[in-house]
């Protein structure tokens, strides 16, 4: 944990984004995934983690808005507990750690709850996410299940969104600590990156070495030839001379912070012309985009001027034509690049998307577009100093997504479909960083993890 005035601060400070009423956070209880004694590896709630830092299943927490005193519920552990999981902090020694003094068994919350509603006292509470959580509240509160994310609190929600985005010293520090551990995990992988390597075998060692030198991996391993397919979390593949290997993966530090990286190289380790000519084509979006990162800047604008860059290179090529311009403001890039650019990152890989992509990414100046690809845009808002968010250009060649565009001769002033039809075969390619953004524009975090060509190549030879 971090020391007890972080969040006794932080508490603090959303009690200044609020009225009246009381927060209640739950945080999240263990899950099994075969049978009651048999569960995931625990992961606590991340906004709990974040106002009160305890990591431990089945507590709850409550800010009191107007007494301006915080409350932790829980259970002490008895003796059987104890045989089987040894000796555990006490629920008033948590509680101290997190900087409160006010505690209680978990049975009384609801009578606390009940209490408060009966006095006509709002309940903020944040849209839950698992299923155990949404029936704890439910009968905590007395809300069918299916209205929760309804009856959740958009006060609440603007003031977690609004704190947790600005990271401090020690969540930059938290971060790029995974993000070193990103290296060993990305440089292993390319100097695996061998014919006849199963997928596996790599996936599965990369996901040790995070285990071994920080937390879980941050989210499922997505590592794949076919790296079209933009979330692959398929594995089974052999590797063969000619492709090229899309490698998307992070870890968590021990208080959950994320880091997220994503590298592509060639099978084998050298890149024949064409993978170059595409590769160093995503390559200059990515760094033109990290370049462009400052406070004031529209994440949107970003976006636009990596997919700039996509459709210079593409038409340098021949694989696109006419106006670049002309060709990004009709969304003919987004047939090789569907995607966003990034989005934010901290304590949860996709930051606080838990709590609604619009509230997190969009506002009143800058709103969500609902044309193909600039859809998919998780953030588009104006940065801010302390923002940490990734850069993640990509191009792909998706043949069932070709098809479909070129029977309807779709914006074809824009694509040369026979010289499309030439790179079916080829897969797809995503690099990807984890940038802060600072007073003046941004730095790339962690230890530099190789991207050009020329470093790919040479690593993947050592």
């Amino acid at each position: 944990m971090f020391p007890s005035t972080i969040y006794s601060d932080r508490r603090a400070r959303l009690r200044k984004e609020l009225n009246t009423g009381l927060v209640l956070l739950l945080g999240n209880q263990e899950s099994p995934f075969n049978y009651p004694g048999n569960t995931y590896s625990f992961r606590q709630d991340s906004s709990f983690l974040y106002f009160f830092g305890l990591d431990h299943p089945d507590l709850a927490g409550v800010i009191d808005l107007d007494t301006g005193t915080d409350h932790i519920f829980g259970n002490d552990v008895d003796i059987d507990d104890i045989i089987w999981m040894g000796k555990q902090p006490t629920i008033w020694d948590q509680a101290k750690n997190a900087g409160v003094e006010n505690t209680a068994p978990l049975n009384a919350l609801s009578a606390v709850l009940k209490d408060a509603m009966d006095k006509g006292r709002t309940i903020h509470f944040l849209p839950p996410y698992r299923g155990e959580t949404k029936l704890w509240l439910s009968d905590l509160l007395g809300i069918p299940h299916g209205g929760l994310k309804i009856e959740a609190s958009e006060e609440l929600i603007r003031g977690v969104i609004k704190l947790r985005m600005e990271k401090d010293d020690r969540e930059i520090a938290e971060i790029e600590k995974m993000i070193d551990v990103a290296y060993i995990m990305h440089t292993t992988a390319m100097k695996m990156a061998k014919p006849g390597i199963v997928e596996q075998e790599i996936a599965g060692t990369i996901e040790g070495i995070a285990l071994a030198h920080g937390g879980p991996v941050s989210f499922p391993v997505i590592l794949s030839i076919n790296g079209q397919t933009l979330h692959n979390h398929y594995h089974g593949n052999t590797l063969a001379e000619g492709r090229m290997l899309v490698i998307d993966a992070g870890c968590e530090s021990g208080l959950h912070y994320a880091s997220d990286i994503t590298r592509t190289v060639p099978v084998g380790g050298k890149f024949s012309q064409r993978q170059r000519e595409i590769y160093e084509i995503v390559l200059n979006a990515n760094m033109a985009g990290i370049a462009a990162v400052k406070p004031g800047v529209p994440f949107k604008e970003i976006h636009l001027l990596a997919a700039t860059e996509i459709v210079k290179g593409m038409k340098a090529l021949g694989i696109m034509k006419g106006d670049v311009n002309e060709a990004v403001n009709k969304g003919a890039h987004t047939l090789f690049f569907p995607h966003g650019l990034g989005h934010p990152m901290g304590l949860d890989v996709h930051d606080l998307e838990g709590l609604g992509e619009n509230f997190v990414g969009y506002d009143g100046e800058v709103t969500r577009s609902k044309e193909f690809g600039l859809a998919f845009l998780r953030f588009g808002r104006k940065l801010k100093k302390n923002f940490v968010m990734t850069i993640e250009p990509g191009i792909y060649f998706i043949p069932e997504l070709i098809d479909i565009w070129k029977s309807e001769n779709k914006l074809a002033d824009f694509i040369n479909y026979e010289k499309v039809e030439t790179y079916k075969d080829f897969g797809g390619i995503r690099i990807e960083d984890d940038i802060l953004v600072t007073d003046t524009g941004a730095r790339v975090l962690g230890k530099p993890i190789p991207k050009t060509v020329a470093d790919i190549e040479a690593m993947m030879s050592s």
